[in-house]
């Protein structure tokens, strides 16, 4: 009886350590597309405020040509 418990112990052990060595691997896998995501998001954000400017640039502009005409 002592062996079985103890080959049932030694499985549960395995899958544990299987069960720890895939959350390693989808934690990695996580922290590396949140990295991506992150430096993506800073260049939008990059790329929204520059068109931002420019838009509002372009309505100065066009104001006062309104104004000038």
């Amino acid at each position: 009886m002592e062996e079985l418990d103890l080959k049932k112990l030694e499985g549960r052990v395995d899958d544990l350590i299987k069960t720890i060595d895939r959350l390693q691997s989808e934690n990695k896998t996580l922290r590396d597309s949140h990295s991506h995501l992150q430096g993506e998001r800073a260049r939008l954000l990059e790329k929204t405020e520059l068109a931002r400017t420019r838009v509002e640039a372009m309505i100065g502009r066009l104001k006062a040509i309104e104004n000038d005409g």
